[in-house]
């Protein structure tokens, strides 16, 4: 299913996040994510018994305990009973499940949220149990060294160069100056190699924070919100386990993603690319077709801050609140997970108009 039948539309109503900081060992993740769940239901004015279902977004890899997620539901309340789902991953997955839900009818309403807590432990390390466990996984080729891999291999094509590596960097930090809530708001200097040929500016903050939305469906959006954002199309895709098999200069799954999403029908204005280095927000570029007169993560996008398992739904949220200010008609927001853009997530939002 990759679309919403004309008698359900479905749109993001409300939107909030933390601000993200390099670490927060002095809050709990009930206590980081408390407040972005009360000022997402403010901006509605919902309360806990107005919505019909709640999915959340989160690792118990980052957590460091099995289903820490239920600690988290603490922050949703425990009165009255809600109807609740996790994923075992970035909350953009989530809030796609969410979607699903409120499209069979079952519900009108739903709370998306999703959290992460990076700065306790080698983030770089945890990721490596996304890799296949028999071949590549007892290697323990980290994060930041599969992205050099990938990066290195776009740099070979000749379709790219470390100064447009780092003009990448410049220009998402530098629209992070306008963020209130971005972690680098300001330039930082490329610094030295951390696997060649990326170098610490090439590389995402390693933070904590949060972030939740509202979806609803029909008239009930109507009423929530002065312009929502609807969801026209959304789709995931997922990319061949094995890297050796899979050509790292491009993203074949993004583009089948945007494709069943909608996302070639008409133009975009606005485009929230969850690109944690700065080579993949090249290969994302030329396997969505976005030109030069797209905004390309005007928010900083992952860049200027990526708490993880949160940052994919961070982009949803972006591009739908550009929708609810009225800066976006038609946008897209792209999530992903696993090494070297291995799954990926499309979604095309529109505000009505005006």
């Amino acid at each position: 299913m990759t679309s919403a039948p004309p008698h359900r539309e479905i749109a993001v109503v409300a939107f909030a996040q933390t601000v993200h900081r390099r670490t927060s060992d002095e809050l709990s993740e009930v206590e980081m994510l408390m407040p972005v769940l009360h000022e997402v239901r403010d901006r509605t004015g919902l309360k806990t018994a107005d919505i019909d279902f709640t999915c959340s977004g989160s690792s118990d890899y980052l957590a460091g305990r099995a289903f820490s997620f239920t600690l988290a539901l603490d922050g949703v309340g425990a009165w009255p009973p809600v109807s609740e789902s996790h994923v075992e991953t970035d909350g953009a997955w989530a809030l796609y499940e969410a979607w699903t839900k409120l499209l069979t009818g079952d519900a009108d309403t739903a709370l998306v949220y999703a959290y992460g807590k990076s700065s306790p432990g080698p983030v770089r390390d945890v990721l490596t149990r996304q890799l296949d466990p028999y071949y590549v996984a007892p290697l323990w080729p980290d994060s930041v060294a599969l992205a050099a891999l990938q990066a290195q291999a776009l740099i070979d094509t000749g379709a790219v160069d470390e100064p447009a590596l780092a003009a990448v960097a410049a220009r998402n930090r530098e629209n992070a100056a306008a963020n209130p809530h971005a972690q680098l708001r300001h330039r930082v200097p490329q610094g030295d190699y951390l696997v060649r040929p990326l170098r610490t500016g090439d590389c995402p903050p390693i933070g904590d924070g949060a972030a939740a939305v509202i979806l609803a469906a029909g008239d009930r959006a109507r009423e929530l919100c002065a312009r929502p954002a609807w969801i026209r199309g959304i789709d995931h895709r997922i990319e061949a386990h094995g890297l050796g098999v899979r050509d790292l200069t491009d993203s074949p799954s993004t583009r089948l993603a945007a494709e069943r999403a909608g996302a070639f029908a008409r133009p975009v204005d606005t485009a929230e690319l969850h690109a944690p280095f700065t080579a993949q927000e090249i290969v994302l570029r030329r396997a969505l077709r976005l030109g030069d007169d797209v905004t390309v993560n005007p928010s900083g996008g992952a860049l200027a801050a990526h708490p993880i398992m949160a940052a994919g739904l961070i982009r949803l949220g972006e591009a739908a609140a550009r929708i609810h200010r009225g800066d976006s008609d038609r946008a897209l927001a792209h999530a992903t997970s696993g090494p070297c853009l291995q799954q990926n997530l499309v979604a095309v939002l529109e505000g009505e108009p005006r």
